[in-house]
């Protein structure tokens, strides 16, 4: 059978919910961020960001934690083939948080979870035979049940040709030999867990572990004497980490020191949080065995994943991307505490963003004054927005047929029912922070002085905001405009949010070829790095060229450009569009009262029914879509020609 898969790992998968707080006691902290997790799940997701073709085997409960993890994985690009769902279990919880350097405190919720139910059944021989390497680790040898489906998979890895490895993950907590208030705890002696352990050494190529691991699975507190142990009873490569001294490979025999193991180059970095480092670690030193690198290169990768997961927060969220870690290389250490490096978490935040957003289709009907203009012409209540707003939603999804790249920017004051119902429906969906119309920029109320309101928002919430900002505005303006949008921008990327700028410079004075590329390169002259761009139709290739110049001049990952309307007609936005779509950086367009204002002015006035305003949005959501469309293939067919 052809090799489709790099790795497939088993066992644990859960859900983390980190402190947010940090240097206190778990009992102090009040309120946690939730990634995925498990050692298993975690290098899957840590092997796919490095460009592995990476899977998982475990079981998840049927409820919101399981489908999390499913989607996760799904969105970091991990098969979840052999994710099975268990529907009489519930997904394993772990609580943990960050005390100091050294304190780690951590909870295992664990009790007859769905991962410790994976059974022979769950192990399909035709998808591991599609592996080039399977990764077992410590945990599920601990259990009969468990441990028979490992060695299942082991012994069908084995028998198609495919490498195997052990990461020996020893947490004495769930082989029950600590307390439930001891989860941090990674050594306790145990002759049973040992010879469990030996039992199975002999069905691996790779054995990789900490020196404490090594020590229960060798059976002695002497690290080289452990080594020897295991190496009696397996001809593996054996993988010692020994923490900021780096890791240590013994192919053979296990000399008299350990520094005589073969090495690689060490990053000495701040530790910030150790929990998920090793699986980091595992990651990266799979990018490098199961691509045929050299040891010294090998550990290089591995020893640089660790160094990123023990400075970040979180375990999968910390791990690098491929070219995030090419970068690193590139660059080096320039500061110790690796995410307080802003340009590194720049690239890290820009190459692990998920999603296929590379054709955008958006209904904005984000509007608030214009749409309260509008009702109050007509002379009825703004409550009756809200239900217009709806509709849109309706026209939007009725044109996106539940097809990927359409999208829709709603706000959560007047459209926060439509807001609520688009979630997990697949549109892209920015949200509003401006207060509509503000010059000097102010935002809306809900979100506070600080922004803090941010922490509300859904994470796939993209926070847009528009600034009616020219680059010869006078020094006062154009500084309290810097200073929100910079406030701001800073309070998505700290609750992990995109983040949308919208500038409209034609409102405020006249503009030039140069005029949107002077602000772009402004804004990001301040550090401020948005996910996307929302311009106004530009005039002329030249400007188009000049501002999509400077976008890649200064950030080569940014997700693209939107293309507003400004309530053009759509014969004026067919040109725009035609000039626009010659740009690749371009993604589409946030069209909205080309789209609703006639069948607004109606539905509020009570001259249309529901069904004919849907109908009337939807048939002018899908011209322009269909105008975008046609604009960017006859450019792709012009570069092709």
């Amino acid at each position: 059978m052809v090799k489709t898969l790099d790795l497939i790992t088993i066992g644990r998968s859960s859900v983390d919910l980190y402190g947010a707080q940090i240097g206190g006691r778990l009992e102090d902290m009040s309120s946690f961020n939730k990634y995925i997790g498990g050692s298993p799940t975690n290098i899957a997701a840590g092997a796919a960001r490095l460009g592995l073709k990476s899977a998982v085997i475990t079981r998840v409960g049927d409820e919101h934690m399981g489908r999390f993890i499913r989607e996760q994985l799904v969105r970091e690009g991990v098969d979840i083939r052999g994710v099975q769902t268990d529907k009489e279990r519930l997904t394993a919880l772990v609580i943990l948080g960050i005390r100091d350097q050294q304190q780690f405190p951590l909870i295992f919720y664990r009790e007859n979870c769905a991962d410790m139910a994976l059974s022979e059944d769950d192990i399909d021989p035709a998808f591991i035979a599609e592996a080039n390497c399977v990764c077992a680790t410590g945990t599920h040898l601990s259990h009969p049940r468990t441990e028979a489906a490992v060695l299942k998979a082991l012994r069908l890895a084995r028998d198609s040709g495919a490498k195997t490895a052990l990461d020996i993950d020893y947490r004495p907590n769930l082989w029950g030999v600590a307390g439930h208030g001891d989860g941090e705890s990674r050594f306790v002696e145990s002759a049973k867990v040992t010879q469990k352990l030996q039992s199975t050494l002999n069905l691996f190529d790779l054995i990789v572990g900490t020196e404490e691991e090594f020590h229960i699975t060798g059976g002695s507190t002497d690290t080289l004497e452990a080594l020897r142990a295991v190496r009696a009873v397996s001809n593996a490569t054996l993988v010692c980490k020994r923490g900021p001294m780096g890791a240590v490979v013994f192919p053979g025999a296990i000399p008299d020191s350990l520094d005589d193991g073969e090495s690689g180059e060490g990053f000495p970095i701040e530790v910030f949080n150790v929990l998920g480092a090793g699986d980091g670690f595992m990651a990266g030193l799979f990018r490098g065995w199961l691509r045929g690198e050299d040891w010294p290169t090998t550990l290089k990768y591995a020893n640089a994943c660790g160094a990123f997961a023990v400075s970040r927060h979180g375990c999968t969220p910390a791990y690098p991307s491929w070219e995030e870690l090419q970068y690193f290389f590139r660059t080096g250490i320039r500061n110790k505490a690796l995410r307080k490096d802003d340009a590194l978490e720049q690239v890290h935040w820009a190459t692990n963003r998920k999603g296929d957003w590379s054709t955008m289709r958006v209904f904005a009907f984000d509007h608030r004054m214009q749409l309260e203009a509008i009702a109050k012409d007509v002379g009825v209540d703004d409550k009756k927005i809200g239900s217009f707003k709806e509709l849109c939603l309706k026209a939007a999804h009725q044109v996106a047929g539940g097809k990927s790249g359409y999208g829709i920017l709603c706000d959560g004051r007047l459209g926060r029912d439509a807001l609520y119902q688009a979630a997990g429906s697949g549109l892209w969906i920015g949200r509003p922070a401006e207060w509509p119309g503000s010059r000097p920029l102010t935002l809306e109320p809900d979100l506070g002085p600080d922004c803090g309101g941010l922490n509300e928002w859904p994470a796939e919430h993209v926070v847009k905001v528009l600034c009616f900002y020219h680059p010869d505005d006078e020094e006062a303006m154009r500084a309290e405009q810097e200073e929100t949008v910079s406030r701001l921008f800073a309070a998505a990327r700290r609750n992990r949010l995109e983040f949308l700028l919208e500038v409209i410079p034609s409102k405020v004075a006249p503009i030039d070829d140069e005029t949107t590329a002077r602000i772009i390169d402004r804004f990001y002259e301040i550090g401020v790095y948005p996910d996307w761009w929302k311009l106004e139709p530009l005039k002329s290739e030249e400007a188009w060229r000049q501002a999509t110049d400077a976008v890649k001049r200064h950030d080569p990952y940014v997700r693209g450009i939107v293309v507003l309307g400004l309530e053009a007609p759509q014969s004026e936005l067919e040109e725009s569009f035609r000039l626009a779509a010659g740009f690749d950086l371009v993604k589409g367009f946030a069209v909205g009262r080309t789209i609703f204002a006639e069948a607004a002015r109606n539905w509020l006035a009570g001259k249309v029914s529901d069904e004919e305003a849907v109908a009337d949005m939807a048939a002018r959501y899908d011209a322009l879509c269909q105008i975008w469309d046609k604009a960017r293939a006859a450019h792709v067919k012009g570069e092709a020609a």
